[in-house]
């Protein structure tokens, strides 16, 4: 099993990125980036099809900056769709107008358009990532963020010798937009995806894909910090090296208490940066990604691999595989997500909300439309409290920001329309799901606290909800139905995990809190690219504080035309 010198050029290009950027000088600076969004030809899986990257690029360039720093990125579209970019996990204080979802917060660039992303990097430092927020275009138009702490302020753990960016995708034989379409007439599912990737490469379990797997060269005693991404669309995934642990040092950008761990589990949406050392036997051992699913649903169950080599060892020596959790390993899961704390030290404090201004109980579900020329005479539809959200025609940031009306409502419920047996009998009648654009109304710099709950409508199903805007403390989890009296005593409110993407288990519920200090029009949606399509999703929108710089910015003057 040959693999070609391609790791050493992408390992080397990330180190000599990384090294030219910690040159720059101390003071905060303006990064500055051009996206071109263009079709190129990819081959994978014995053969080539045209996708849409930035810059010819997949996975696409990494954004670096330093906590402090403004970023601008001109965006400037050649492909055929319309496009947006969201920097997922990026706060974007009262600059909703940069975070990019298509009819949120802007409407698409148009084919032949530009658009340039203008924001402030504040108070954040780690890993995050960018994607296109429109479509399925994310499948190929992804890439990372790297943001490093102030100068002078070292990492509160031991610094490690490299860094490699890890992004997990998948990749599918066919063009995606039309395998959506297809599944959108028919009223089913998509077809799933032909394989998964690291860093865009399937690895050699795959036919014809030799040449197509990503390679790490590490030398012996050395510790390496990982930067793990999982850009894949709509699965969970395991990750692990042969007969090595991680240290699990921070997720979506926030420190965390460290442990350690042979596997993580990682959701669309979800960073994790561990550090690993190159302390075992000299030899070649494979990185592995696998879904993880727990629920009776299909899943591309196929794993993706990469090589852990140690320098001096030749290609001919045959990795290693690692022994990843069983797909359906729930135990690890709840397990491994039980670890994860905030680190809440003097320099990085776990804020965690107390008092709580606002509670909020959301209910997950499925159900389905009649659609006459649909294969089974029904569509697919996915709600948050009994409600399919519809997409606007203009950006939903906009239509607030300039007092249009009737683009949306404000009457969004803070729970749902009809309390049941949530995770009991599976149920398969429609509860009357309403499809609208409903917004809910939060007051500026109140606490809230929201129960995410699935539910047994149709099916029970794990889902990485992402919240844009903000990060989030995840104070409570469990299976079962969310019990409003028992439930909230067992709450962690002294170190729980931040994050800006949390998955709610199957079967289960989830709670988290924050404080709504951030004015705007915010997302809040399933991560599972399909639950969104089908309506999986709703928004908030955050009302202007009183001070001057409690309320939005202006829109700049290149915002794209509706």
């Amino acid at each position: 099993m040959a693999i070609n010198g391609d790791f050493v050029s992408k390992t080397t290009l990330f180190l000599v990125g990384l090294i030219a950027f910690i040159s720059f000088p101390a003071e905060a600076a303006v990064r500055k980036y051009q996206f071109d969004i263009q079709v190129k030809n990819v081959s994978r899986l014995c053969h080539a099809k045209p996708i849409v990257t930035v810059n010819g690029r997949f996975p696409g360039p990494t954004i670096y900056a330093r906590e402090g720093d403004r970023v601008i990125v001109n965006v400037t579209n050649h492909a055929k769709y319309n496009m947006s970019i969201h920097w997922h996990g990026l706060k974007q204080y009262r600059n909703g107008w940069a975070d990019g979802p298509a009819y949120i917060t802007q409407c698409p660039i148009k084919t032949g358009n530009s658009y340039g992303y203008d924001f402030n990097v504040t108070g954040q430092r780690g890993t995050l990532w960018w994607h296109a927020h429109i479509l399925w275009l994310r499948a190929t138009v992804y890439g990372a963020i790297v943001i490093m702490p102030k100068q002078g302020m070292p990492y509160p753990f031991p610094k490690p010798n490299m860094e490699q960016l890890v992004v997990l995708g998948e990749w599918w034989h066919k063009d995606v937009e039309e395998i959506v379409k297809q599944g959108n007439n028919m009223g089913l599912p998509p077809n799933m995806s032909d394989a998964h990737t690291i860093n865009g490469k399937p690895g050699p379990l795959f036919p014809c894909s030799e040449k197509h797997t990503f390679a790490m060269e590490v030398e012996s005693g050395k510790t390496y910090l990982l930067r793990i991404i999982n850009a894949a669309l709509n699965d969970e995934l395991f990750f692990a090296i042969a007969s090595h642990n991680m240290t699990v040092v921070e997720v979506d950008a926030v420190y965390t208490k460290p442990f350690v761990t042979q596997a993580i589990l990682i959701a669309p949406g979800q960073t994790t940066n561990v550090l690993i050392q190159a302390n075992q036997s000299p030899g070649r051992y494979f990185m592995a990604a696998r879904p993880f699913m727990d629920a009776p649903i299909p899943v591309d169950n196929k794993t993706a691999t990469g090589i852990f080599q140690y320098n001096g060892i030749p290609n001919t020596v045959l990795p290693t595989l690692p022994q990843l959790p069983a797909s359906n390993d729930t135990d690890f899961a709840l397990s491994y997500n039980k670890k994860l704390k905030s680190l809440n030290s003097a320099n990085f404090p776990a804020n965690v909300p107390l008092k709580v201004d606002r509670k909020l109980f959301y209910t997950v579900g499925f159900g389905k439309d009649s659609c006459p020329t649909c294969v089974n005479g029904t569509r697919i539809l996915a709600s948050l409290n009994n409600i399919s959200f519809v997409m606007p025609k203009i950006g939903l940031l906009q239509a607030h920001y300039f007092n249009i009306s009737g683009v949306f409502r404000t009457d969004f419920p803070d729970k749902p329309p009809k309390p049941f047996n949530y995770t009991g009998a599976p149920l398969t009648a429609n509860l009357g799901t309403a499809h609208g654009t409903r917004l809910s109304k939060i007051a500026f710099n109140s606490t809230v606290e929201l129960v995410l709950q699935d539910t047994n409508l149709l099916t029970v199903e794990s889902h990485p909800f992402h919240l844009h805007g903000y990060n989030f403390f995840v104070v409570g989890t469990g299976i079962g139905n969310f019990d409003p009296v028992k439930d909230p005593a067992k709450y962690n409110l002294v170190d729980p995990v931040e994050r800006n993407t949390v998955g709610v288990p199957t079967g289960g519920w989830t709670a988290i809190r924050l404080r709504a200090d951030n004015p705007g029009v915010w997302f809040m949606h399933c991560h599972l690219e399909l639950h969104t399509g089908w309506g999986l999703k709703m928004a908030f929108e955050v009302e202007d504080g009183k001070g001057a710089d409690q309320s939005i910015l202006p829109p700049p003057k290149d915002l794209p035309p509706c």
